[in-house]
């Protein structure tokens, strides 16, 4: 998750990203006080904090399924991508 966006909600760490995925999975939409759940499993960040970097990723999966970001290409698929108009 490297979008520049995610900075608005402070800094996260890759180990605070896999354990706010893991608690998104643990604690769905119906949980009670859900985001006080995930910013306690997370640790270092408030319910706010994590609702709001929540809301980020939805914004930037919507982009990526709308085809607004484009996928990244690796350096060998740029090389075949440049044989193939040459």
């Amino acid at each position: 998750m490297a979008s520049t966006s995610l900075k608005s909600s402070g800094s996260w760490t890759p180990k605070q990203n896999k354990l706010f995925e893991k608690a998104l999975a643990l604690y769905d939409r119906d949980t009670p006080d859900r985001w006080q759940n995930v910013a306690n499993a997370v640790g270092g960040k408030s319910a706010e904090e994590v609702k709001q970097h929540y809301e980020i990723l939805i914004r930037d999966l919507k982009h990526i399924e709308s085809g607004r970001v484009p996928f990244p290409t690796t350096s060998s698929e740029k090389h075949l991508l440049a044989s193939e108009v040459s």
